[in-house]
């Protein structure tokens, strides 16, 4: 997830999507389907829309959209739409039939766009997913159907100081025990131990989540023994002073500042932050997988990253769009995305080789392989059980509650 996912609208925010609605009604009214055309016409352009609103995703973006343009014949018109708006609008255009030719989004979203009908099924349409990650294909997948391709993931991992770690005589840790007496250790000053993302979005649940599946407890049932084996360990970072209080406010973003700035020793965080870390003078840093309950446990962290739709239109722009597609995901273009913005290439052959030749993408690399998408147990319903979650972290962490009385009442507000 560089940067993930579903947003709760609150009462303003429903106000400002409702009249974001109704300028695109307006506006698509005027302006016709994916920028209009017949189905015999010549295609000259597409339309593209995604929400990448920082370096190095959306400098990199229109680089690599441009080049498979240019190899496909056509020109792409790049939209950024802001996060908060990005769903509300592509579900309003979905019902309308008038969503972009393509548009990038976040993979947990893939399943209730699907469901609107407003996809073009890239099954269908011929794309082939062999050399995928299967846990890729399914996370772009709805009733059997392809309707979303990755060109990279991204999932998240252990950032540590290796100056910090020498200084006080230790190595990485494997288990949540080491994890726990690791971070008290290197607490120090005005220093923290470890960072991590609470905040109340679905990267706070994003970021819980592999201490979550890696502990056995699954979505279906938030209040579980395991579900509560592992907020209590985030919980106890943050009580012994190892984790800031202010971790329910900061996002992955803000946490990224935090390590690179040296005010704390260790971090769980994305490969995105990777061209931002490496260009910070002075910071000697690994990376590790995320550490596990025990060394039996099987580790599994969450599959982030965006995948690549098509949008309905008519035949013509639909095969331009997928031929575009197909570009996007070639070996070539996935591996270049992928060095340029910090993720991992969906193809495996072509992931091995980036991890041979970049041992900080390694953890990454073999994390994929026990990488579980989002939407998995839940299909459509995830968006609203991660509110849950996430609103479960916040009350914890910092309204005081119980690990389990916040994922109890977590539970009730799932199934209500």
């Amino acid at each position: 997830m560089s940067s993930l996912s579903y947003r709760p609208s609150g009462r303003g925010v429903r106000r400002g999507v409702s009249l974001l609605a109704a300028v695109s009604l307006l506006a698509l009214a005027g302006c016709g389907s994916g920028g209009g055309g017949t189905s015999g016409s010549k295609v000259e352009s597409l339309t593209e829309t995604d929400y990448y609103d920082a370096a190095p995703q959306n400098t990199q973006l229109p680089k690599v959209l441009d080049e498979c343009g240019a190899q496909v014949g056509v020109k792409i018109v790049h939209q950024q739409v802001p996060r908060a708006q990005f769903m509300p609008k592509l579900l309003q255009q979905a019902s309308s039939r008038s969503l972009s030719d393509l548009a990038l989004i976040d993979n947990p979203d893939l399943q209730q766009l699907a469901a609107s009908g407003g996809l073009v099924s890239l099954s269908e349409a011929g794309l082939s997913t062999e050399g995928l990650y299967p846990s890729i294909v399914s996370a772009g997948t709805y009733k059997g159907q392809t309707y979303g391709i990755a060109p990279g993931v991204n999932g998240l991992a252990l950032f540590y100081n290796k100056d910090m770690f020498t200084a006080a005589g230790l190595t990485p840790p494997t288990t949540w025990d080491e994890l726990t007496a690791d971070a008290k250790t290197l607490t120090k000053d005005k220093r923290y131990g470890i960072a991590f993302s609470a905040v109340g979005t679905e990267e706070g649940s994003f970021q819980f989540e592999p201490f979550f599946w890696t502990a056995g407890a699954n979505l279906k049932h938030l209040d579980s023994p395991q579900a509560v084996q592992a907020l209590t360990l985030w919980k106890t970072l943050v009580e012994q002073g190892s984790a800031s209080k202010s971790v329910v406010t900061w996002t992955q973003a803000d946490i990224n500042d935090q390590f690179a700035g040296g005010n704390v020793a260790m971090m769980v965080n994305g490969p995105w932050q990777l061209p931002t870390l490496n260009a910070k003078t002075g910071l000697n840093f690994g990376v590790v997988p995320i550490p596990i309950p025990s060394a039996s446990a099987k580790p599994v962290t969450p599959l982030g990253g965006e995948v690549w739709t098509v949008g309905h239109s008519n035949s013509a722009r639909e095969q331009k769009a997928v031929a575009v597609v197909k570009c996007l995901l070639s070996s070539e273009r996935s591996l270049e995305w992928s060095k340029d913005a910090g993720y991992i290439p969906s193809n495996q052959q072509a992931a091995a080789q980036l991890a041979a030749s970049d041992p900080q993408l390694s953890a990454f690399v073999t994390e994929v392989g026990t990488a579980q998408a989002r939407t998995t147990e839940l299909g459509t319903d995830y968006p609203k059980v991660s509110e849950a979650l996430w609103t479960a972290l916040q009350s914890c962490l910092s309204g005081g509650k119980t690990p389990q009385a916040a994922l109890t009442a977590a539970q009730s507000q799932a199934t209500s």
